[in-house]
């Protein structure tokens, strides 16, 4: 069986040379970046665009204490009240994310 490892950016350590490159470039306007290599991206690409497949958020095991008649009114929507459990408190969480980013 071959090991799985996750790396995030922030386990990334680059070096002094790297995040003075990455200084300038964000200092650059958008004006002066060469996208002459790179075809724009029309309203049509987005619209045939799918969400990564191989994409799986990391999980996490932990124990969480919920109100009996919520965990009874999941489970009588049948197998997989966890996921639909995660699935509410993600929708919830990127209303949040989206409400305090406007």
């Amino acid at each position: 069986m071959a090991k799985i490892v996750r790396k995030a950016l922030t386990d990334i350590r680059m070096s002094a040379k790297q995040l003075r490159q990455l200084k300038e470039l964000a200092r650059m306007p958008d004006s002066e970046i060469d996208l002459s290599d790179i075809p724009e991206l029309t309203e049509k690409f987005w619209r045939n665009a799918v969400r990564n497949p191989f994409y799986r958020p990391v999980k996490k095991q932990l124990t969480l204490r919920l109100d009996a008649d919520v965990i009874a009114w999941l489970r009588r929507q049948g197998k997989g009240y966890q996921t639909r459990a995660n699935a509410l408190l993600r929708a919830a969480m990127l209303e949040d994310v989206k409400e305090k980013a406007s």
